[in-house]
């Protein structure tokens, strides 16, 4: 999947409009214009780089802006905020990644992760799922492919947009 694959099936998916777009990216800390908004969320060919339309970097600023917009700044024990973190140093750990980052943004369990991947015709066992949101460097990590995250955003818009 390319990057800004998994952005146009999260704006699909939550329905989120082009301003609001433009203002999870401001709360991660890119600021776009809605013209560079639209190059973004252009599907890309198959055979371009991963990260042609939107690199890396900017997938997680959104991501974690994405938090923001859902939960708030998050705040240490003193009312201090606590920067975002950034996970994605190599591609191989953004499907893990963007996974874990929904979950938090969401507030889902495993369960709503299992049920979503169930609706797409995919299951997963608890462990799996366990190993795929665990630190990259815990002995029993796993990582995600692309069918994890493209069956699990696939559950959540058949959950969120309804069955038709």
């Amino acid at each position: 999947m390319n990057n800004n694959d998994i952005l146009i099936r999260l704006r699909y998916t939550f329905d989120i409009k082009d301003s609001d777009m433009l203002d999870i990216f401001a709360l991660g800390g890119v600021t776009l214009t809605l013209e560079e908004l639209r190059v973004i969320l252009k599907k890309q060919e198959p055979d371009t780089d991963r990260d042609q339309a939107l690199s890396r970097e900017n997938l997680e600023r959104f991501l974690n802006g994405f938090i923001i917009s859902q939960r708030g700044v998050k705040r240490d024990k003193e009312g201090q905020e606590v920067p975002a973190t950034f996970d994605m140093t190599s591609d191989a750990l953004i499907n893990n990644v963007t996974i874990k980052k929904i979950k938090i943004a969401m507030t889902y369990t495993t369960d709503h992760l299992q049920d979503f991947l169930a609706q797409s015709g995919k299951t997963v066992s608890t462990s799996e799922l366990s190993a795929i949101l665990r630190n990259k460097n815990h002995r029993n990590y796993k990582p995600a492919g692309d069918q994890i995250l493209r069956n699990m955003l696939k559950g959540m818009a058949l959950d969120y947009r309804g069955k038709s």
